[in-house]
């Protein structure tokens, strides 16, 4: 209720209630009405700018638990990419140089996504740039491991042909020496036992007693079987596969077909005296796409360091070949 107001009246000289129009009352009223509701916006504005709402200290919070998230996930994607890197340098300068296969190009590793609208649509944001970035991230170590699965791919079949090319190798004696005395003339030029003139020698001569077992070298399938009285007399040739075939010449008897699938270490003939031979044994050849080699090269399956030096000493002294 509001209070009486009194004015003294000069004329009268007395007190009296003072009489307010309807319009200034109305007047009074309304600004009161604007007086507090221009106080009220200035309260509203220094709370919502000087104090943070609840709803304000939420997401403020949510914010921050984003950004450490973010982070987080960043650090972990570089790490990521640090191992993916380690991993395609082993790749490149181990697993693909033993098993002889070419390094994989550094712009098909680094190769990303392409397509320049392919991140339109984190445009636009607060966090634009680190939703880019992470994106990109998260695309480039996807593209990488795309290709080091296709590369380890590629590896595993070539390790399991390694396998399988090692165990083909003629990569044993095809005659039990272990005191290395069988071997009477080596590969090289030596001197021809009938016309006595100095002659390459293809392959390596075992002198054995007649009937003494011979094994192939490696795994493969018999290429060939002949038998004859003249040149190296009844003989094999054993295709194993990787441009190796091995030759066993002026045998006795023969314990394999043609087209037989052989193992390595399997009894394959026996040693005897046939064709151009002036004693049995085993004239024994390998041959690298067609070309002989010498077959000491192939025995390390079978020879310490010491003995392989011992035969490639004794290869290099004169003899004279048993045919």
């Amino acid at each position: 209720m509001a209070k009486t107001k009194y004015v003294f009246n000069t004329k009268t000289l007395a007190y009296e209630e003072l009489k307010r129009s309807k319009g200034q009352k109305a007047f009074r009223t309304f600004l009161f009405l604007i007086t507090s509701l221009a106080l009220a916006i200035v309260l509203f504005f220094i709370t919502y700018t000087f104090f943070e709402s609840p709803r304000e200290r939420i997401l403020k919070r949510e914010l921050s638990q984003y950004e450490l998230q973010t982070e987080i996930m960043n650090n972990r994607l570089d790490r990521m990419q640090s191992v993916l890197n380690e991993l395609a340098d082993k790749d490149d300068n181990i697993y693909r140089v033993i098993f002889e296969a070419e390094p994989i190009p550094k712009e098909i590793r680094k190769a990303g996504f392409g397509g320049a609208d392919r991140y339109a649509n984190l445009e636009g944001y607060d966090n634009t740039e680190i939703l880019e970035s992470t994106s990109k991230k998260l695309d480039k170590i996807a593209s990488q491991i795309y290709v080091q699965s296709k590369s380890f791919d590629e590896v595993f079949k070539l390790a399991k042909n390694k396998e399988k090319m090692l165990a083909s190798l003629p990569a044993i004696q095809p005659v039990n020496n272990t005191d290395l005395k069988r071997i009477a003339s080596y590969f090289g030029y030596r001197i021809d036992p009938i016309y006595k003139v100095n002659k390459f020698h293809a392959g390596i001569d075992f002198s054995a007693p007649q009937g003494t077992e011979i094994v192939a070298t490696g795994d493969g399938r018999v290429l060939k079987v002949k038998h004859s009285k003249r040149g190296y007399g009844n003989t094999i040739e054993i295709d194993h596969g990787y441009g190796y075939t091995t030759f066993y010449a002026h045998n006795s008897k023969i314990h394999v077909k043609k087209g037989e699938k052989v193992k390595r270490g399997q009894l394959i003939a026996e040693v005897g005296n046939t064709g151009k031979s002036t004693a049995p044994h085993l004239h024994y050849e390998v041959r690298k796409n067609n070309r002989t080699v010498n077959p000491i090269y192939y025995f390390f399956n079978d020879l310490s360091p010491e003995e392989y030096e011992l035969l490639l000493n004794l290869s290099k002294l004169p003899s004279q070949s048993l045919d």
